[in-house]
């Protein structure tokens, strides 16, 4: 995939490579959303979602809002991605949340960008404040607010008036991503992504994530499409399989338009690279953890070592226990590190390697001698065989000499 990139790049195919991508993206029937009733419900008129992915509100008399769910099997990640709400459509935005059981609403978008309106105030700005929906009966409550520098994380409670039930709502507010572009690097964006993963909302155990921006399909394609190569590269064998472009069309089948501009195609190339590196050495770090822990699990119980006696050439460390168990020597007598010349600490792994390299050798010789006896063993049962052998017939034909002896004497005894 770097390599991948790296040609692109430096050709400067970005926008034929996003052209080809838009000519081979299926279409699919949009009926519903070009329905009179349901068109001011409609941030832009080319934005709608396609009747067969489209989101379905259960409590309303109208079940249209523009919001699709896009699903990736293989990566077990839904999402449901959706236009910035209308002033008039932020009730059915909060049902569709209830309905759907999502656990965080992930926003991309500023309210006010180049001095329009992007996106209604669907939540309160202050804790004393309350936010009420008089149309599907639901209030919203601010419960905390976190500032970073370039995100905001907030809890919501969303009550149901109908039925009192309250729920708590993570909204995670990127808040320097401009409109049609990408954000300042692949590492801040990152940070934002790991940040909501760590809360466990984009999980199979809730209901999916509402992505959103102003359309609801450039940054929040974005960011849904690197989630999903970054899952989908952590759960194969073999990352190398995992297909940009191929993962990118697949989702368009579920919304139009995702990735707007050849820039976010570019930078989502980038956001995957950088990630797939952290969650790679995120994955190695765990498994030396695991090899640790597992080391340490199946130390036996033996008694604690004799103190480690320095060699009077070198200074490092002899092993001096059974079985010649590796174990990290303390530095010196007292487990305190030993000050070396020109402020340099003891070379503990060179010390470790010359333990080994005299275990190592021990084994040999001792394997060498064991084989050396074996070979005796046989040579020696080979000799006796053939003295065996050798003396049998004439112990035999002396044997039965002797018996006939015996006879003839009994039968001359009988007959005298």
């Amino acid at each position: 995939m770097e390599q991948e990139f790296e040609d692109i790049d430096s050709s400067g195919r970005w926008q034929n490579l996003y052209n080809e991508i838009r000519n081979q993206a299926g279409e699919f029937p949009y009926k519903v959303a070009k329905l009179p009733q349901n068109r001011n419900l409609n941030r832009y008129r080319d934005v709608s979602p396609y009747d067969h992915s489209r989101v379905k509100l259960e409590s309303c008399e109208n079940d249209y809002i523009n919001a699709s769910l896009v699903t990736v099997e293989e990566a077990q990640r839904a999402y449901i991605l959706s236009q910035g709400p209308l002033r008039n459509t932020c009730g059915h935005f909060w049902l569709m949340i209830w309905e759907q059981c999502s656990k965080a609403v992930i926003m991309l978008n500023r309210v006010i960008e180049k001095g329009s309106e992007k996106c209604a105030q669907y939540w309160p700005t202050t804790e004393e404040q309350q936010m009420p929906f008089t149309d599907t009966g639901f209030v919203v409550r601010l419960v905390s607010e976190e500032d970073m520098s370039y995100y905001t994380i907030r809890v919501l409670e969303l009550q149901n008036s109908k039925t009192g039930e309250s729920r708590e709502i993570y909204h995670f507010h990127y808040t320097t991503w401009p409109d049609f572009g990408v954000p300042e690097s692949p590492a801040s964006f990152l940070n934002f992504l790991f940040k909501v993963r760590e809360s466990g909302s984009l999980g199979p155990e809730h209901g999916p994530s509402v992505v959103h921006c102003s359309a609801g399909i450039g940054r929040s394609g974005t960011f849904s499409l690197v989630d999903t190569c970054l899952v989908l590269m952590d759960k194969r064998k073999d990352p190398s399989t995992v297909d940009i472009q191929r993962v990118l069309l697949d989702m368009r089948e579920y919304r139009m338009g995702l990735i707007q501009t050849p820039d976010q195609l570019r930078f989502s190339y980038m956001a995957v690279i950088e990630g797939a590196k952290s969650i790679l050495k995120d994955i190695s770090t765990q498994q030396s953890e695991q090899i640790v822990t597992f080391k340490d699990n199946i130390k036996p119980d033996l008694p604690p070592p004799p103190p480690p006696r320095p060699s009077l050439d070198d200074g490092l460390y002899i092993d001096n226990r059974p079985n010649g168990l590796e174990h990290e020597p303390p530095s010196g007598h007292d487990g305190s590190a030993r000050e070396q010349p020109d402020g340099h600490d003891n070379n503990i792994t060179e010390g470790s390697g010359i333990v080994r390299k005299r275990h190592r050798e021990e084994r040999i010789a001792s394997t060498t001698q064991k084989v050396q006896q074996m070979k005796q063993r046989l040579t020696d049962s080979e000799k006796q065989k053939e003295n065996w052998l050798y003396w049998k017939p004439i112990l035999f034909n002396v044997g039965a000499g002797v018996a006939v002896a015996v006879g003839l004497l009994a039968c001359w005894i009988y007959s005298h």
